[in-house]
């Protein structure tokens, strides 16, 4: 069954009640249909459980634990469902202008409101039953994240090619008139979605605030593998530029009128337009870090907190890895670092994107070949610091599915992945750091920190 449980945590108020092999059938009368309804229904202090038996029958529990306390079940499926496929054909997609022979997981195209919301991932709304946006308006989910690009419905269908994704803009209506709060993107496609189609869009999200909390803008994204798609451009310094100023502008009304600027330029847009990334005020709450948005800004400020506090390194020399945008602010740091410390032996290594093109210069989507081929004989020190973005977990492996251990034995160094944190950083290039656990030995990789 859906909802059948895989293990049970010590702590569980379950533990001892309930077996590995049954199932949730119902929290207080409601069915348990997917992960939504179990952490909905599931919140209250109070709760009578209806559980199956892998032999069809079923006992009933009542448990008492704290309010918003978690029942600490482990489901066999997460979802416990199917995850929803993306019914879209974007002119812009990302998957679409993947190479063959990579796994097959890179190739499913999700848009599944229950990802947005558990998982941050961002959707178009386009698969929503009417049934489904009632749940979504009962249940208060929020934050949902969503994918809008413009909100002129003919456009939307042109660029979503989606009879139905001009009804999206509607739904996003309803979901602010119940009070759940979206997060937005807009990927900005020159001479499609930006100029008066763009302010358009802008006013049409503005007016949704509060509800539409933060709207990101970033530019489409194009790999060296588009025979046969959707003909697009990408964007010169000067229509970033311009971009960025469009946006930056109707950004600083909203802050007169709402106190929030509510739209973000992502950092790939400023170093594309060859301009100074805003100061870390400017980026408010970072609520959309994930695109990019005042990602680099908020690496140097908490680097130079962790700096101000820092002690002497271990003076072992080492090397840094990071996409061609990226690179140029991460030799700020290490030279700001060495200014403090001269005994810091480092060195910045910035990898072009020869796997997917030279349109692609971000750091999470660098592939262990590239970077083997890139490397391989060069000055590396005792230890190579690479962004745990561009790794898989809980696999540890690289978008091409070379392991972190078939780099480190190719390149002979020891490789220390950090997470997108300006005090890891720091410590990874210090020397303070732990071994990775090796998941090919069956240790869990999930979660590991260098401290």
């Amino acid at each position: 069954m859906r909802n059948k449980i895989k293990s049970i945590d010590e702590w569980s108020p379950l533990c001892g009640k309930v077996s590995v092999g049954d199932s949730l059938l119902s929290i207080n009368g409601n069915t348990v249909r997917d992960v939504l309804d179990y952490k909905y229904y599931a919140y209250d202090e109070e709760l009578e459980l209806v559980m199956g038996r892998p032999d069809g029958g079923t006992y009933e529990l009542h448990i008492e634990k704290p309010e918003g306390g978690e029942l600490g079940l482990d489901f066999e499926n997460y979802l416990m469902d199917s995850a929803r496929s993306c019914a879209n054909n974007c002119i812009f997609c990302f998957i679409d202008q993947l190479p063959p022979g990579m796994r097959k997981t890179l190739y499913f195209k999700d848009d599944d409101t229950r990802l947005s919301f558990l998982m941050g991932n961002y959707i178009t709304l386009t698969n929503l039953s009417r049934r489904e946006i009632e749940r979504i308006k009962a249940l208060r989910i929020s934050p949902v994240n969503v994918s809008v690009h413009t909100t002129d419905p003919q456009l939307r269908v042109q660029m979503l090619r989606n009879p139905r994704a001009g009804e999206s803009i509607g739904v996003m209506r309803e979901f602010a008139e119940a009070g759940i709060v979206m997060n937005c993107q807009i990927v900005c496609c020159p001479g499609i979605n930006d100029g008066q189609a763009l302010d358009r869009t802008m006013r049409d999200l503005a007016e949704m605030y509060p509800q539409v909390r933060s709207v990101s803008v970033v530019p489409v994204g194009l790999t060296k593998y588009r025979e046969g798609l959707y003909q697009l451009t990408s964007f010169t310094p000067e229509s970033a530029a311009k971009l960025i100023s469009q946006v930056g502008a109707f950004a600083d009304s909203c802050f007169v009128k709402h106190g929030s600027r509510i739209f973000f330029c992502s950092d790939e847009l400023y170093i594309k337009a060859g301009k100074e990334l805003p100061p870390d005020e400017y980026y408010e709450e970072h609520i959309q870090l994930e695109n990019g948005v005042g990602m680099i800004r908020l690496l140097e400020t908490e680097f130079n907190s962790a700096l101000s506090l820092a002690d002497e390194p271990d003076g072992m020399p080492f090397a840094i890895v990071a996409g061609e945008a990226v690179a140029p602010y991460l030799e700020k740091m290490l030279d700001k670092a060495r200014a403090r410390f001269p005994g810091l032996k480092g060195r910045v290594y910035a990898v072009k994107n020869d796997f997917f093109g030279p349109e692609i210069n971000v750091t999470g989507l660098i592939t262990g070949g590239d970077m083997i081929r890139q490397l391989k004989g060069r000055q590396l020190g005792e230890r190579l610091i690479i962004s745990q973005n561009m790794l898989r977990h809980p696999e540890m492996d690289f978008l091409d599915d070379i392991t972190i251990r078939q780099a480190e034995e190719a390149l002979g160094v020891r490789i220390v992945p950090v997470r997108q944190d300006g005090f890891e950083l720091l410590d990874a290039m210090f020397g303070i750091v732990e071994e990775i656990p090796d998941p090919s030995e069956g240790e869990d990789t999930e979660y590991y920190r260098y401290n």
